[in-house]
């Protein structure tokens, strides 16, 4: 698997859900904190993306604290942590790190901080062992991989060179990961300052992501399985390029909806909102459009992936916004493909294309 550098999602924003609101509409500085409930803080830090910023959580466990999500590994991070560290811990030790999933942006500097304050690191399994896999991976079968992967899709000989040359870009947002780790599985219960908080694993933008729910103060982390302005990307892959990620997405949706109306949701991404139920069916709407979009375009002859892409994001991509284009337009297919309304074949260029069936 060719991991994306951060987790800008490549599809627009899907707007905001009717009913949606937000109690923190000011976000805490660089290398700051701000309360959101007792014994919880909000830490936003820096990304160098076009999402500029991602939201780090803290909460209170007794005399030290469990750090949720670490920030993509760079000075400017480690100085915003260390700002961190000095006023807001209070002379308190980190005692544990827990990562939502795997991508740079909230794995980046789980190593570092473990070291410094010797946490522990708690992950599901499949997460950790991506995350060890792609900060040592640099091997010419990945790069290989990569190469078919992009050219079936159908990216011309420029597009290709420049995949090619981005390489695996994972090392640069995560250059260690922790040898040791617990694993935490659907349904791990934690005690965390007083409180217990249940581990929700969802998928679809990743393997096997962890949200955090605690009943008791009736609040949601939600790392980026749900956000509250954009669609998180749910993307197909070089190392699985048969997969249909968006089913397991639309599984988390499901699951998330039935908690209670009233939860505070913490997301990686955006402010922290009211509204989990509606933003919920909104993204379920969301990716039933995209759909429609897909089997439209099909109908009308024979896609490539790249034409596809083309189709669902009307805007320039950069090298880096175009994997993830790429990927979640494979995913609308790979899903259709699987729900029998699609069906592919290579032509005689070596090219994936999709038609409607019948």
């Amino acid at each position: 698997m060719t991991a994306p550098a951060t987790t800008v999602p490549a599809t627009a924003a899907a707007g905001t859900a009717p009913g949606l609101s937000y109690p923190f509409p000011a976000v805490p500085a660089e290398g700051a904190v701000l309360d959101v409930a007792d014994g919880i803080s909000w830490v936003r830090m820096p990304l160098p993306f076009a999402l500029d910023h991602i939201n780090l959580w803290l909460l209170r466990d007794g005399d030290g604290w469990v750090v949720v999500d670490c920030g993509v590994a760079s000075n400017r991070t480690r100085a915003a942590w260390e700002a961190v560290f000095d006023t807001a811990l209070a002379g308190r030790p980190v005692t544990r790190v827990i990562v939502t999933h795997f991508h740079p942006d909230h794995m980046g500097l789980g190593a570092w901080i473990c070291e410094r304050f010797g946490a522990e690191l708690l992950m599901t399994q499949t997460e950790w062992l991506y995350a060890r896999l792609l900060s040592q991976d640099r091997s010419a079968s990945m790069a290989e991989s990569s190469r078919q992967f992009y050219a079936l899709a159908g990216l011309d000989g420029e597009r290709l060179a420049a995949m090619a040359q981005r390489g695996n870009p994972y090392p640069h947002g995560v250059p260690e990961v922790p040898a040791t780790y617990r694993r935490l599985r659907h349904g791990t219960r934690l005690g965390i300052g007083g409180r217990t908080w249940q581990v929700i694993v969802g998928g679809g933008h990743s393997p096997e992501h962890a949200c955090l729910w605690c009943a008791e103060a009736g609040i949601l982390i939600s790392g980026d399985q749900v956000l509250p302005r954009i669609s998180p990307n749910v993307s197909v892959w070089p190392a699985e390029p048969d997969a249909d990620p968006i089913m397991d997405f639309l599984d988390a949706l499901a699951r998330l909806e039935t908690l209670p109306e009233e939860t505070l949701v913490l997301p990686s991404h955006g402010l922290p909102f009211h509204g989990l139920r509606p933003r919920c069916r909104q993204l379920t709407e969301h990716h039933r459009e995209r759909f429609e979009e897909t089997l439209a375009a099909c109908a009308e002859a024979p896609r490539t992936v790249m034409d596809l892409t083309a189709i669902l994001f009307r805007r320039p991509l950069d090298t880096h916004q175009l994997s993830f284009a790429v990927g979640e337009a494979l995913a609308h297919l790979n899903h259709l493909l699987v729900q029998g309304t699609l069906r592919r074949e290579l032509d005689r260029a070596g090219i994936l294309r999709f038609r409607t069936v019948g």
